[in-house]
């Protein structure tokens, strides 16, 4: 199915009915709201007259515009606001006291030097749900420092596990290839905004709230048994390259035309089966493979047999032979790989939108499937230009004429 521009019509998701006001830029509050619009939220999204939000010259560009940004857009509705100006503050204080939930990402304090922070948001719209997404938090000894995603994924620990094994070579660890950091924020930021929202909803007096998300802590949450284990025992967990070091095999191997292939052996019984289909079985009851504890503990060994094996085979013929099989396995994909995927085109994770500025573009399906809703119609349109619903949100929104829209315009307000 190709969604169209205005594909959908009005929101059907299960968040059809809220509004959601966006005062961020660049990624991690963008993101949080675009989950909330892909959910069906009606997000307006506030952006400066002069130039909008940052990612709108970001990635491939055609056109003199961004690829992505009818990704990150997409689902909102654009309104230019000069927030430096009284006016425009009033305008956004005015836009506050519909939504349910604001988002912003700027650094600490920014939004009460501009006069629309938490005190006079309260005043406006007392039962609110104020979510602050940052580097480190709206508090502590760092919290001005400017942070990105990258800088949250170091200070979170992750950076320094996504490497090879220390002293196999000497480049700095590697990134994810995508700004994972801010995008993880994002998540919480919205998973926290609706609890907030529920809370209320099942409170006598309801009252405004403040969401505090740190990239740098959205992070560190995902680190597993690392903070126990260094209290505990003083370890610091290291990386260990393509695998873990607490089971196997679990690896990534090399195949006979150059591609890498997952595989996820690492239960007793699935061990017992890789070894059958290596025309090995009796590795399965070799003593230092019977079990998962002596296959960590001779991991090294482990890996170079089935490397061996993976690479006289073909990616795609490895591939079927592991899928008869039943274990776990996968190419590592590229995104050409993604897109022809029958999984995920059979789900319309892969879904064709219809963008006015590029034709056809491939986005990523809403996430997650929920019972009586579709995915395919939860795309409702791309991401607009700059400004496109400033005249319709403040005529029929705010309730500001014809004429007094075009004066703010004249005045550079809007």
């Amino acid at each position: 199915m190709t969604i169209s521009r205005e594909g959908g019509g009005a929101a059907s998701g299960p968040l059809a009915g809220m509004t959601v006001l966006e005062l961020g830029c660049y990624i991690a509050g963008p993101f949080a709201a675009r989950l909330l619009a892909d959910l069906g939220a009606t997000v307006i999204k506030i952006e400066t007259p002069d130039g909008g939000d940052p990612v709108r010259t970001w990635g491939e560009m055609q056109g003199g515009k961004s690829i992505w940004w009818s990704v990150h857009g997409r689902n909102k509705k654009s309104v230019t606001i000069n927030v430096k100006t009284p006016e425009g503050r009033g305008l956004v204080l005015d836009l506050v006291k519909h939504a349910r939930i604001i988002v912003e990402n700027f650094k600490p304090g920014q939004i009460e030097r501009w006069g629309i922070g938490p005190d006079e948001m309260v005043k406006a719209n007392p039962t609110a749900v104020l979510v602050r997404i940052s580097g480190y938090g709206q508090t502590g000894p760092i919290a001005q420092n400017p942070c990105f995603g990258v800088i949250g994924e170091a200070i979170g620990g992750l950076r320094h596990l996504t490497d090879q094994p220390p002293g196999t070579h000497e480049l700095p660890p590697v990134r994810t290839g995508v700004s994972l950091g801010d995008s993880l924020a994002g998540v919480y930021a919205a998973m926290a905004a609706l609890a907030a929202v529920h809370e209320q909803d099942n409170s006598e007096s309801p009252v405004f709230r403040t969401v505090d998300v740190s990239l740098t802590e959205s992070v560190l949450s995902l680190l597993e048994g690392c903070v126990p284990e260094y209290g505990l025992l003083g370890k610091i967990r290291q990386p260990t390259g393509s695998t873990l070091p607490t089971n196997a095999p679990s690896n990534a191997y090399p195949t006979k035309d150059g591609a890498w292939m997952l595989i996820a052996a690492n239960s007793n019984p699935l061990w017992a089966k890789l070894a059958g289909l290596m025309g090995r079985p009796e590795l399965a009851d070799t003593p230092a493979y019977r079990t998962n504890v002596e296959r960590v503990q001779n991991v090294r060994q482990l890996d170079a047999m089935i490397a061996d094996w993976t690479r006289t085979i073909d990616s795609a013929d490895l591939a079927l032979r592991l899928e008869a099989a039943k274990i776990p396995s996968s190419k590592i994909y590229t995104v050409e790989d993604i897109c022809s995927d029958a999984q995920y085109r059979a789900r319309d994770m892969i879904a064709p939108v219809d963008d006015p500025n590029f034709g056809q573009v491939l986005h990523p399906g809403v996430v997650p499937v929920i019972s009586g809703f579709d995915r395919r119609s939860a795309i409702r349109w791309p991401g607009p230009d700059l400004g496109a619903h400033t005249r319709e949100v403040l005529q029929h929104l705010v309730g500001l004429s014809p004429e007094s829209i075009a004066e703010l315009e004249q005045q550079g307000v809007v």
